[in-house]
């Protein structure tokens, strides 16, 4: 008798295991009640409450401008120290003055060719080569990777040739394209479609190496293969390896024209960045020959940043490689 009285108190006080009839089920992200079983209809909400905040990107609220002073103080902080430097070794002559000249003098001279009007022509003859040659590259350099990654005897005959051509000097194809071509600008196209197609074939074959045989599997299975397995299921797959040798491919064609306009200079080719660079090598004018570097980097730095990374954040974020801030 004591036994079961004292488990009728027990289950009118609500102190039993199970929940009393009608309890809602907890929401999603706090505590179950003290009654609710393990296990039950409020713990899966909670775990698909916390599975979903996994996957909820969180919105920057920090201000515009404080989020452009984060990304714009760094380098304006970098290159204020070079100019600081720089300015330092004009005032304490580690160099002759005529050899080294100052920040001023170099900003000097690129404001009288800017009030030449020449300025933005040079920039634009060597931008103009410098893309067509690339999408030249792009086009041969693509399918090039293609055949090597996915064709064993191919891989084996010119892969290591590939691999050689990406290491050899651009400036080593400048007295050979003359000899072929002579002064002209075929020589140029040549001399940078030799130094970017190993580049952007090489990055394709890594990416393709590095796709996993599940996607390759699972893409045969519904029936992609020949044209449409490469189109819909190899290059995504491949794209971030990809993406990296046309970046290579890129940096290989910018050097690799630099070199060519150094040595290939004639009166009807016009007058790129390298040419202008080499006019003020033969006039002895540091600060033309200065200026010229200066613009030549401003280019390569311009293009990284406004076409590469932009691209490259998109892809790597799509692939969840990259969080969004």
């Amino acid at each position: 008798m004591a036994s079961t009285e004292t488990g009728a108190a027990a289950e009118a006080a609500g102190t039993t295991d199970e929940a009393p009839a009608g309890t809602p089920p907890a929401p999603a992200g706090r505590p179950a009640p003290a009654g609710a079983r393990p296990g039950g209809a409020a713990d899966l909400a909670g775990l698909e409450a916390g599975l979903d905040a996994l996957d909820t990107t969180v919105a920057d609220r920090r201000p515009w401008l404080r989020r452009l002073g984060a990304k714009a103080v760094p380098p304006a902080v970098a290159i204020v120290l070079v100019l600081g430097l720089w300015q330092l070794a004009y005032h304490f002559e580690l160099k002759d003055h005529y050899l080294l000249p100052s920040p001023v003098d170099v900003a000097r001279s690129l404001q009288d060719k800017w009030l030449e009007g020449t300025l933005l022509d040079y920039v634009w003859t060597s931008v103009s080569r410098g893309a067509l040659g690339f999408l030249a590259s792009v086009v041969i350099g693509t399918p090039l990777g293609l055949i090597v990654a996915r064709v064993k005897p191919v891989r084996a005959a010119i892969g290591p040739i590939l691999s050689g051509l990406q290491s050899l000097p651009s400036v080593a194809w400048v007295p050979a394209a003359i000899i072929w071509f002579g002064l002209s600008d075929a020589t140029i196209y040549a001399v940078v479609l030799l130094g970017a197609v190993p580049s952007i074939a090489n990055g394709l074959v890594s990416g393709v190496d590095q796709i996993s045989p599940l996607y390759l599997r699972a893409g045969r299975t519904i029936g992609a293969r020949g044209l449409t397995g490469v189109r819909h299921v190899l290059l995504p797959a491949a794209l971030p390896g990809y993406l990296a040798g046309l970046k290579q491919g890129w940096a290989f064609s910018w050097r690799s024209l630099m070199a060519a306009e150094l040595i290939v200079n004639a009166a009807d080719l016009g007058t790129g960045l390298g040419q202008l660079l080499e006019q003020g090598r033969e006039l002895q004018d540091m600060s033309w020959v200065l200026s010229a570097i200066l613009l030549i980097l401003i280019v390569g730095i311009g293009i990284e940043l406004l076409i590469f990374a932009p691209i490259e954040r998109r892809v790597l974020r799509s692939r969840g490689l990259l969080a969004k801030s």
